[in-house]
């Protein structure tokens, strides 16, 4: 029999429904798994036992009564540490919050998990605010990855892609503001999807504007699938949602992909970061198994100009509003390179501002005009794999800022399209490749189906050595 932390979602839940398991016994798994994950990859800011197995006490009493409330009853999950959790401090990374403020309520993302009988096991790291790609912070220090812990696990929801890959929780919830769960996802070696802009709810709104999403991290599609239909679910703390849709993931997970149009685009940055060969060789061999299943594939060039300036200028200040409620003293306490990118965005005119607010609307109809010949659109998620944890940018790349390593992520929280990456192989180093699939809004359900193809076509073993 497998390990109690390798069981997926339905494996769990049909070993309660027989009584071969119960979710005290898988709780308590993923707990010492947790423990033991910690001082190797520090990927938790709190594990709270007591909490974790009053849950899971529950769980067990309504699995025995043949009364489970939802799919993920009793199921052990992560939740990154930027959400309210009624009970718990939301720390942000940052030594700026309060660590006995314990929230009174839920984000509208936790509430869901919590109604469907998930266990919280407890919360993951972030970098400070959730501001960079990488995940380090002055509150919980630096987080490493499972298949190499000197390597950076991603961000920001990177303490949340690391325990997943580890098999401790089988589904992380993260945010992603510009790539914050897919480039995670990607150097774990694990599924990570951000969904159409307002089909998970969000409250407190984003620092960051309509950039911000919320959306699962799992170590299989089909997992992610499950956690989608419990998470996309109207709120009325988000006015962007629409309380008419209903999800139906796991019913349209193996919807046929046969016949799909797709748009490969192998290169967005061009010579400014090149994709690492490695990369694009197991990028290339997942496009040629799309095209094995049925998928009608041509090679497009980038769809858009590169919109990182414009990017930039909304996360500047997003960044400037974020901090400009704290004194100068408090601010000293802040890494340095969050404080120059909100000095950035302070500087930044109405001008720039609107400007950059056009672009975001330019991006967006470039997609819409895409999608009109295509359903999907492939690129790798990333251009290279994980680098030196600790550091915001590849050593000796002469980048200075995340975002020039991330040119595949961040356009699409501009459009608010779904995306999703999964594993597509590893590098020579041993370390995980991820490629990235995009759908024309709303198309969410079809960009996970056709990932659920791939992941199947490719078979990969994305089990890490930690």
């Amino acid at each position: 029999m497998p390990a109690i932390t390798d069981l997926t979602v339905t494996e769990l839940t049909q070993a309660y429904a027989t009584g071969n398991l119960s979710p005290v016994e898988a709780t308590r798994a993923h707990l010492e798994a947790a423990h033991r994950l910690q001082p190797v990859v520090n990927a938790f800011s709190l594990i709270d036992e007591a909490a974790a197995l009053a849950q899971a006490g529950a769980s067990e009493r309504r699995w025995r009564e043949g009364a489970p409330i939802g799919t993920l009853d009793g199921v052990p999950i992560t939740l990154k540490d930027a959400f309210l959790t009624s009970g718990w401090p939301m720390r942000k990374g940052s030594t700026l919050t309060d660590p006995h403020g314990a929230a009174a309520e839920d984000a509208p993302c936790v509430a869901l998990a919590r109604a469907a009988g998930a266990v919280f096991l407890g919360k993951t790291t972030t970098p400070e605010f959730s501001w960079k790609g990488v995940t380090d912070s002055a509150l919980t220090g630096v987080s490493g990855n499972p298949w190499d812990p000197g390597r950076t696990c991603g961000g920001s929801s990177g303490g949340a892609a690391a325990a997943t890959a580890a098999r401790v929780g089988r589904v992380a919830i993260g945010s992603d503001g510009g790539g914050s769960v897919r480039i995670p996802a990607s150097f774990c070696g694990v599924v990570g999807f951000k969904p159409t802009s307002g089909r998970v709810p969000i409250y407190p709104p984003s620092s960051f504007g309509p950039v911000g999403h919320v959306g699962p991290l799992a170590t299989t599609v089909a997992e992610a699938a499950i956690a989608m239909d419990v998470l996309a679910r109207f709120d009325p703390r988000d006015p962007d949602g629409d309380p008419a849709r209903q999800p139906h993931f796991a019913a349209d997970l193996h919807a046929d992909v046969s016949g799909l149009r797709i748009a490969y685009c192998p290169s967005f940055a061009g010579d400014r970061i090149p994709v690492q060969p490695d990369v694009a060789r197991a990028v290339e061999a997942a496009v040629t198994r799309l095209d094995d299943l049925g998928a009608d594939v041509d090679l497009v060039p980038p769809p858009f100009p590169d919109p990182i300036d414009a990017f930039s200028v909304l996360w500047g200040c997003g960044s400037a509003r974020l901090l400009e409620k704290y004194s100068a003293e408090q601010l000293g306490a802040v890494d340095p390179g969050l404080l120059a990118c909100a000095a950035e965005g302070a500087a930044r005119t109405g001008v720039e501002c609107f400007s950059a607010i056009v672009t975001r609307t330019d991006v967006g109809r470039a997609m819409t005009l895409l999608h009109t010949r295509y359903d999907l659109l492939v690129t790798p998620t990333l251009p290279l794999t994980a680098f030196a944890a600790g550091v915001d940018v590849p050593p000796g790349s002469g980048m200075t800022r995340w975002l020039e390593w991330t040119p595949y992520t961040y356009p699409f929280n501009l459009t608010g399209q779904p995306a999703v990456t999964i594993p597509c192989g590893r590098d020579a180093q041993g370390l995980p490749i991820g490629v990235q699939l995009v759908g024309r809004r709303f198309a969410d359900e079809l960009v996970l189906a056709a990932a659920r193809a791939l992941e199947e076509a490719l078979d990969l073993d994305m089990t890490p050595p930690v």
